[in-house]
């Protein structure tokens, strides 16, 4: 059916764009831990290799010292370019005001690129 085709296509990319959307607002927020810049702005990307089979995306920090800032919030983190940063900068999302805020951000894409068959 064209319209199931037309909604699978819909789906795939505003799961792509619902990701690139929450990682755009992470680095807007500024709670990146910011020294050089490379795990905010190079080793953060949105990984799609399992969007078409599987519907998911994951937003990575793929750098050897990532999950050590990340899960030690007690640093001192040097705030010249982030003045926000700090470890576990993802719990808002996950667990906190803004959890529901990828699933608000789906909402509109998916009606977007469903082209008015989503209301």
């Amino acid at each position: 059916n064209a319209n199931v085709k037309k909604l699978t296509k819909a789906q795939i990319t505003a799961v792509k764009k619902t990701a690139e959307q929450v990682r755009a607002e992470i680095i807007l927020e500024q709670v990146i831990p910011f020294d050089t810049g490379h795990l905010q702005n190079t080793a953060t990307y949105v990984e799609t290799k399992k969007v078409a089979s599987e519907g998911v995306v994951s937003i990575v920090h793929k750098t050897p010292y990532a999950s050590k800032v990340y899960y030690h919030p007690e640093y001192n983190f040097q705030k010249t370019f982030n003045k926000n940063a700090r470890g576990l900068w993802w719990e808002e999302w996950l667990k906190g005001k803004k959890k529901n805020r990828a699933r608000d951000i789906f909402k509109v894409f998916m009606k977007k690129q469903s082209g008015g068959i989503v209301k």
